[in-house]
């Protein structure tokens, strides 16, 4: 959603601003996983966001943590918001301080689904649940200009790491031969 024109009292939000919601999230045991923008930052492309994406459990129990979580934020904007809303519209803005999207599903991928694909980074000491880059480039099947991009960037990224191991199972299969010979003759 991040296309979208921002809120005029919004900023850009900031890493440190993940960390702090984040935390407040973990906190109150908030079932989410952080997708978008800020999720392909965190598995190593360099590029801005205007907003922090999270896919969430749309549990009432769960929705009613995030309210907790997010009142962190100095306007308080979530207390607006109604338990049922975000299964209601799939996504709900909260239009804060800096703007968070609550999402109850990304190209149809919902909380239960992408919990799989969860990848758990720590940043100061703050761990946070990050889609993986294949769930992320299922969640990014849109035909926004940047969603194509980042998923240029995360199938680079995997081909990468593939060529990678594929080059230290060459370096370790000879000397592993050699060794698993060696047994034989025990």
């Amino acid at each position: 959603m991040d296309d979208q024109r921002n809120c005029e009292y919004s900023r850009v939000p900031q890493v440190q601003d993940v960390l702090k919601i984040c935390k407040a999230l973990n906190d109150q045991d908030v079932k989410y996983v952080l997708i978008g923008g800020f999720a392909v930052i965190l598995h190593g492309f360099v590029r801005g966001t205007k907003d922090i994406d999270l896919l969430v459990d749309v549990s009432e129990e769960n929705i009613q943590k995030v309210k907790r979580a997010l009142s962190v934020l100095p306007d308080n904007a979530i207390s607006l918001i109604r338990d049922n809303e975000v299964s209601q519209y799939q996504v709900v803005r909260i239009a804060d301080e800096v703007i968070v999207d609550l999402m109850a599903k990304a190209c149809g991928i919902d909380y239960e689904h992408a919990k799989e694909g969860i990848q758990w980074m720590e940043i100061e000491n703050v761990k946070i649940p990050v889609a993986d880059k294949k769930w992320l480039i299922k969640m990014k099947d849109t035909i926004r200009p940047h969603d194509k991009t980042d998923v240029d960037f995360l199938r680079r990224m995997i081909q990468k790491e593939n060529q990678n191991i594929k080059e230290k199972i060459s370096i370790i299969r000879p000397w592993y031969l050699k060794w698993f010979k060696s047994l034989k003759g025990l």
